[in-house]
């Protein structure tokens, strides 16, 4: 086990990891916070602890406690909070469907699943009205979803009908097996016609909602990239994912220098060559949980990427 990052035991709601000499002396509520993998504020975990949800070396513990090298920590994250998700009657583009899986080609400014401020309008409101039969795993709030593309990424997300294929789904991302290519635009003119940022990514301490590339709390990250295309100040970029942090690309863009264009978290201000980042998840492949079948798909740029490729083009 490398010990810099929590890794899940067989059940996919338990957590367990060992302390890092670089993470003693921390309180313990705010080291979850960096290091879980799920979203979730320090309010949460706090009140997780409380609940008896956390342990350290087999034992409860208090927020406050700090910790010492070595200290074994384990973490059973409660199912989540039944909330009334309808399905709600929202177009879908279709790309692959079966009795096992469904990929769709998302569009740019929908949410994945409810959360805070999104209690409607998600590709799950959407598939619980197109499905019938979605998985129950990642339980109420996000059946079927195995993976996440942001609100204004557009391209290829797929979701599980059954549990049999969200296991399979779900140890094909763990494993980095899943094909997964991504087309951007960023700032700048990178001299090199392609590259690989491997660089840990963590929670950003001056701002808890973003990430940055840091070794604090953080998770091994890579990113490979390829210039497909130069506008002297803008490069057109396919990018292939090695692992699946959360913002992964948008933070290693922003790292070498080069982010995304539109980005509103970590682009640049007064960016007003898109409504959100030039980012689209164009190839998806995965090896079929039932027939063992390798599937890949593509997915077209949406019409304001193209169109902001025909402005630079045209410059």
């Amino acid at each position: 086990m490398n010990p810099t990052n929590p890794k899940p035991d067989k059940s996919t709601e338990r957590e367990e990891w060992q302390v890092t000499p670089e993470a003693a002396g921390e309180r313990i509520d705010k080291h979850l916070v960096d290091a879980l993998e799920a979203d979730v504020s320090r309010s949460q975990v706090q009140q997780w602890i409380k609940d008896g949800h956390v342990q350290v070396n087999g034992t409860a513990c208090k927020g406050s406690y700090k910790l010492v090298e070595g200290d074994r920590i384990e973490v059973t994250v409660p199912e989540p909070e039944e909330l009334d998700v309808r399905p709600e009657d929202i177009p879908l583009s279709v790309v692959y469907e079966d009795s096992d899986v469904i990929v769709i080609n998302k569009p740019r400014g929908m949410v994945v699943h409810p959360a805070p401020g999104h209690a409607s309008g998600t590709v799950v409101n959407a598939l619980l009205h197109h499905c019938n039969d979605l998985s129950g795993i990642n339980g109420v709030l996000r059946p079927g979803i195995v993976h996440r593309i942001d609100k204004d990424t557009s391209g290829l997300l797929m979701a599980a009908k059954n549990d049999l294929a969200h296991g399979s789904l779900a140890a094909q991302l763990k494993d980095h097996s899943v094909t997964r290519r991504y087309l951007a635009v960023v700032h700048g003119n990178i001299p090199h016609d392609q590259g690989t940022v491997d660089a840990p990514i963590g929670r950003d301490e001056g701002d808890r909602k973003l990430f940055s590339v840091t070794h604090k709390g953080s998770k091994h990250a890579v990113t490979h990239f390829a210039v497909l295309e130069r506008f002297g100040d803008f490069s057109m970029l396919e990018l292939k994912l090695e692992t699946g942090r959360t913002h992964q690309i948008r933070v290693h863009m922003k790292y070498i220098g080069h982010p995304l264009v539109g980005d509103p978290a970590y682009g640049r201000p007064k960016d007003h060559e898109m409504r959100g980042q030039a980012l689209h998840a164009a190839v998806l492949g995965f090896v079929h949980p039932r027939t063992g079948e390798y599937l890949e798909f593509q997915a077209p740029m949406p019409e304001d990427m193209e169109q902001l490729l025909k402005r630079l083009r045209s410059r």
